[in-house]
């Protein structure tokens, strides 16, 4: 990661914070070839381990998104460039890999591209709402309405 400087909480602003986690392509690929939920679940758990840890003090009532089962805390961040990035965790394993997965679509993009990107459309083929219980996936929306917020206000 290459450090860009710091936001106001003191948060370091990076290149690449989610660098951690593997690309949205790869994650849908191997997605794909898993049959069982079980396996499915876990690859879930194991992308939210790699979310980058979220400082305590940035998880506030203003970070928290409203309508999640779970609590979810998503903190974001211009860099030098313009592109957004996202700080984010969750107290539930599952809903913390979703947040994850959504990242990895627009985490280091630019307000512009976010907009562009129908987030929803891509995350249609792992069939969410299909296998979790709808407490799991009812902040979904949520959490891709205050990205698409905030990358609005800053487009």
């Amino acid at each position: 990661m290459t450090e860009r400087g710091s936001s106001a909480s003191g948060f370091p602003m990076t290149e690449d914070r989610a660098s951690a986690l593997p690309r949205f392509e790869d994650i849908a690929e191997e997605w794909d070839l898993l049959d069982d939920w079980e396996d499915r679940y876990r690859l879930l758990i194991d992308l939210g381990r790699k979310l980058p840890a979220m400082p305590e003090a940035l998880k506030t009532d203003a970070t928290l998104v409203r309508g999640c089962s779970a609590s979810v805390w998503v903190y974001p961040t211009q860099d030098d460039a313009g592109k957004l990035r996202f700080a984010a965790d969750s107290n539930a394993a599952i809903t913390k890999g979703i947040i994850a997965l959504i990242l990895t679509i627009v985490d280091g993009r630019a307000p512009a591209e976010i907009l562009g990107e129908d987030i929803a459309a891509r995350l249609a083929p792992f069939e969410l709402s299909k296998q979790l219980s709808s407490n799991r996936t009812q902040g979904i929306p949520n959490m891709i309405a205050l990205i698409r917020a905030t990358a609005g206000r800053l487009a």
